[in-house]
C-alpha cells in the first residue's frame, strides 16, 4: 500500500496567505460594494522599469529569428547575467564573488526552500521567530523538526530565536549548537535590520561551532542607513560559513517575471565535500534553469538607466512606508521597520490577538494586513503591513485608521 510523506501532516492545514486570500474573498463576496485596500501579501504594484521592458522586447525578438532563437539554456544562468551581478552587486562593494558561485534561480522563496535539501535531516535548525514561513515549513516537509507542540506552537527539533521589541528585534546566539542557521535583513516581516557589528556576531558564532548560515538579503535595495550591510560576505570570514540569496522580486518589480540568485562560494565546505559542487549537481537535476527572456530583463537591471529607475519605483514604496509609519504613529500605534525595508511592524491593540485585529481591520476598515502570529510564535501581539500599494490606496487606508 502507497504512503504519503506523512511529515507534510505535521504543517498548518494551509498556507498563511491562502487563509488571508479566503477570508478577503469570503468578506467581499457578502460585501460587493465595500472597496477593500490590501496592505497584506508583499507583491509589487509599479510596472516594471522601462529599461527593463526594452529588454524583455528585444529577447522576445531574438526568439523569432532562427540565429538568435536560445532554447535549453545552463542550469547555473548565462554567463552574461552572472557576470553583471559580480561586478554591480559584488565588486563595487568590495567583496570578491566569482560567476561560478552565483546560481541563477526562479526565485528566493523556492531557493530557500530547497537549500534544506542539502543537509541530513539530523541536523538541528534555528530561525528567527517571527520568520518568513517557507524556512520552518520546508523543513518540516522535510521531516527534520520533530513533533509540533500545539501548546507552544512550535516544534521539537528547531530552536526558536525571539527578535521582539523587548530585545530591540535583535535575536539572541543559540545557547546550544545548532548546524542550520536562518537569518532575514532586512527583515521579513519586521522591517529591522542588523549593522555590522551585530552581523559579526553569528558569523563568528557559526565559525565556532561548525554551523551554515542562510542568509536571505531579498531586501537589500531598500537600506537607507549607514553600516547596515547589504550583503553577509561584507563581514570577514562570511564566505566560508554562509550562502546567501538575493531577489529580482522586490528590488526590480519581478515578483510576476520570476527570477533570483543563491550565491554559494566555493570555500564553504562540510568536511571536505564542497556545497558549491554540491549544489550545482543538485540544480542541474532538478531544475531547467530560468528563461533566456527573463535573464536579458535582469541584466537590464545592470545599466546605469536600468538603476535608476528601479531606485524612483523603491523610493516610491518607501514614500509608502513613511506615510504608513508616521500615520500609524500619530493614530497611538508603536511601530517599527519602514525605513530599511518596505514592512512596517506595529503592534496590535492591548487585549487583541492578531487575527482579531486583521478581523477588525478588514470588516471596519476594509483594509487588508498579515497578522504577525501567521510568521511564528512570537509573532502574535504583532502586525504586519505592506508598503507596495499605490500612494492613494496608501494614504487612503491610512486616513481610514486615523478617523
Amino acid at each position: 500500500m502507497i504512503k504519503i510523506n506523512e511529515n507534510y501532516l505535521k504543517l498548518q492545514d494551509s498556507y498563511l496567505f491562502s487563509t488571508i486570500a479566503k477570508k478577503v474573498a469570503d468578506f467581499q463576496a457578502k460585501n460587493p460594494d465595500k472597496k477593500i485596500i490590501k496592505l497584506g501579501i508583499g507583491d509589487v504594484t509599479l510596472p516594471i522599469a522601462p529599461k527593463i521592458i526594452e529588454a524583455i522586447h528585444k529577447a522576445t525578438d531574438e526568439m523569432a529569428k532562427k540565429e538568435t532563437f536560445k532554447g535549453y539554456g545552463p542550469e547555473q544562468g548565462y554567463d552574461f547575467l552572472r557576470e553583471k551581478i559580480v561586478e554591480w552587486d559584488y565588486k563595487k562593494r568590495g567583496i570578491s564573488i566569482e560567476k561560478e558561485e552565483i546560481f541563477i534561480s526562479d526565485g528566493a522563496k523556492c531557493d530557500t526552500g530547497n537549500i534544506q535539501e542539502l543537509f541530513s535531516t539530523d541536523n538541528i535548525i534555528a530561525i528567527t521567530d517571527p520568520v518568513y514561513p517557507v524556512y520552518l515549513d520546508s523543513n518540516v516537509m522535510a521531516g527534520r523538526t520533530g513533533f509540533f507542540d500545539k501548546n507552544t506552537g512550535k516544534f521539537e527539533k528547531v530552536v526558536y530565536m525571539p527578535a521582539t521589541a523587548e530585545n530591540n528585534f535583535e535575536p539572541e546566539l543559540p545557547k546550544e549548537k545548532v548546524d542550520m542557521l536562518y537569518l532575514c535583513f532586512p527583515n521579513n516581516p519586521t522591517g529591522t535590520v542588523l549593522n555590522k557589528e551585530q552581523l559579526t556576531k553569528w558569523v563568528k558564532y557559526a565559525k565556532e561551532n561548525g554551523s551554515i548560515i542562510f542568509f536571505d538579503s531579498a531586501y537589500e535595495a531598500y537600506i537607507s542607513e549607514e553600516n547596515v550591510p547589504h550583503s553577509i560576505y561584507e563581514i570577514e570570514g562570511a564566505k566560508e560559513v554562509a550562502i546567501e540569496f538575493r531577489s529580482f522580486s522586490k528590488t526590480a518589480g519581478f515578483t510576476g517575471v520570476r527570477c533570483a540568485y543563491a550565491v554559494v562560494p566555493k570555500e564553504l565546505k562540510v568536511g571536505e565535500v564542497s556545497l558549491n559542487a554540491l549544489w550545482n549537481r543538485r540544480q542541474c537535476t532538478k531544475f531547467n534553469g530560468v528563461p533566456y527572456i527573463t535573464q536579458k530583463a535582469a541584466e537590464a537591471v545592470y545599466t546605469e538607466e536600468g538603476q535608476k529607475q528601479i531606485k524612483e519605483n523603491i523610493a516610491y514604496y518607501m514614500e509608502n512606508a513613511r506615510i504608513i509609519r508616521e500615520g500609524l504613529e500619530k493614530s497611538g500605534y508603536t511601530v517599527y521597520g519602514g525605513k530599511n525595508a518596505p514592512y512596517i511592524w506595529l503592534k496590535v491593540p492591548e487585549g487583541m490577538t492578531s487575527w482579531e485585529f486583521f478581523d477588525k481591520l478588514l470588516e471596519e476598515k476594509n483594509i487588508v494586513g498579515t497578522p504577525g502570529s501567521g510568521f511564528g510564535p512570537s509573532g502574535e501581539g504583532y502586525f504586519r503591513l505592506t508598503a507596495f500599494g499605490s500612494r492613494e490606496n496608501t494614504i487612503e487606508a491610512i486616513n481610514r485608521i486615523i478617523k
